[in-house]
């Protein structure tokens, strides 16, 4: 069996032809650029999305040039646009996850928080869906439906009106335990009038298209991160991943048991494959990649194949917060700024390049301990994915403040490949997935090089620097 799974992303489309094995036989990427507003905006042009896909998809099945059993896609998670289902026609900018211009709409729902957080798991942040589906429906139309952007695009390649659970778990209007849309989240969101999907399992057949050449099953539908959760086989309950992509995002496996998080972590759904649910725990950093391109923007490096030659050795007590566009777990504080701390005279851009670096690691090592917490057991090791785990410096960095062993993925495609999993799970009902999905061996391993308590105390230095960057209403 062959796949052509697509993974539509914030900074770009990827499509890979992979056969039933795992091999990767073509590769097509398409770039991306977001529009980062005044404001606290992002957004995406849907018809570029569109476009990305079908080109991208296009490019790798003629690369591979054999005949391809199914298409799956992975998506965005959170992303939101309003269209007219007759025409499929965009009626609004998609609004991306980063997009912070809903903290109004959460602002005043303030007093659901924990009702929120107990029915989906989740916390009350624009970051989720439903605050950014009902400030489309005041600020920009009340036309057509509107859905998160994988709902569109496969409305696009086969007419289905579907999302799949895990991305249905991401917005705030889902009932975790029975994974069914909700009336009083619903209402709650003053979204109860809304025509929403049909909420479908990662292993579905949800139609068939003609986009990519004769007509193909489409299946293998699945959020992003949650795609490389299933990819790094992250199976047993205890193991995470981190992906290093336009933001960072760490998932731990939970199995069957949706347990609600005690340290400001969200709780969702990975997947539903062969009837059964699984659930993740997982905390964010909204700046990764998105970061580094705001350091070339700056013209302090020319792309981040620069990042390990530009790093000083060391930062030189440098410290940095990249909230860029905010803070997420634990702090939750959309009007976070970022910030550079311990300047002199003598620092240069290799310090400042070193302590962005060490600024994300410190994020996602802060993640690691609430996840930790959470499983009353800390982790044992950080399997990691994505574009900046080729630097060596960040990589090393995540190992030190973590105090964890870091594995690296050995394919940069981790998202398209659960992707793909999934369809295989479609098409193959004999299919084990740990089979799928296990077997492989890091390309490389990052050990602590730091004793515990330098660590410690670069973070005691770091959570310092991150809580004078809070909102003056979240310092109180």
């Amino acid at each position: 069996m062959h796949i052509l799974a697509i993974d539509q992303g914030t900074s770009g489309t990827k499509a890979i032809v992979v056969d039933a094995a795992g091999a990767v036989l073509a590769i097509a990427e398409e770039t991306l650029r977001p529009r980062y507003l005044e404001g606290g905006g992002v957004e995406q042009d849907p018809r570029a999305l569109l476009d990305s896909v079908l080109t991208a998809g296009r490019r790798a099945a003629a690369e591979a040039g054999v005949p391809l059993d199914a298409v799956a896609l992975a998506n965005q998670g959170e992303t939101v646009l309003a269209w007219d289902p007759a025409t499929g026609t965009p009626l609004t900018p998609a609004i991306v996850w980063q997009d912070r211009r809903a903290e109004r709409v959460c602002a005043a729902l303030a007093a659901h928080t924990d009702r929120l957080a107990a029915l989906t798991g989740l916390v009350l942040d624009p970051y989720f869906s439903a605050p950014k589906m009902r400030w489309i429906r005041e600020e920009l139309t009340t036309d057509g439906v509107v859905t998160t952007t994988d709902t569109w695009l496969i409305h696009h390649l086969c007419g289905a009106f579907v999302t799949d659970a895990s991305t249905a778990g991401r917005s705030l209007l889902l009932g975790l335990e029975d994974t069914h849309w909700n009336g009083e989240l619903l209402e709650v969101f003053g979204l109860g009038a809304e025509r929403l999907p049909e909420i479908v399992s990662s292993d579905a057949v949800v139609g068939t298209t003609t986009a990519f050449g004769p007509q193909l099953p489409v299946t293998g539908l699945i959020v992003d991160q949650q795609a490389a959760l299933l990819a790094e086989a992250c199976l047993e309950a205890g193991t995470a991943k981190c992906t290093y992509g336009t933001g960072a995002f760490l998932l731990a496996q939970l199995g069957t048991s949706a347990a609600r998080s005690a340290s400001g972590l969200a709780t969702s759904i990975a997947w539903r494959l062969r009837g059964e649910t699984r659930y993740c725990v997982d905390g964010q950093v909204y700046t990764a990649a998105s970061a580094i391109r705001w350091l070339a923007d700056l013209g302090l490096i020319s792309g981040a194949d620069q990042l390990d030659t530009v790093a000083a050795s060391s930062s030189e007590s440098v410290l940095c917060v990249p909230a860029l566009a905010g803070l997420a777990a634990p702090w939750w504080d959309s009007a976070a700024t970022a910030s550079f701390t311990g300047m002199t005279l003598s620092t240069g851009r290799g310090h400042l390049v070193r302590a962005l670096l060490e600024g994300i690691a410190a994020q996602v090592a802060e993640l690691t301990a609430l996840v930790g917490a959470d499983l009353r057991a800390p982790l044992s090791r950080l399997r990691v994915d994505g574009g900046l785990t080729r630097s060596r410096v960040l990589m090393q960095a995540q190992a030190d403040l973590a105090q964890i062993p870091v594995e690296v993925y050995p394919s940069p495609h981790a998202t398209p490949l659960g992707a793909a999993a999934c369809a295989l799970m479609a098409l193959d009902p004999s299919l084990d997935l740990a089979e799928t999905v296990g077997g492989w061996q890091p390309s490389a391993t990052y050990e602590p090089a730091w004793p515990a308590d330098r660590a410690a105390d670069h973070l005691e230095r770091w959570q310092a620097a991150a809580r004078a960057t809070l909102s003056p209403k979240e310092k109180q």
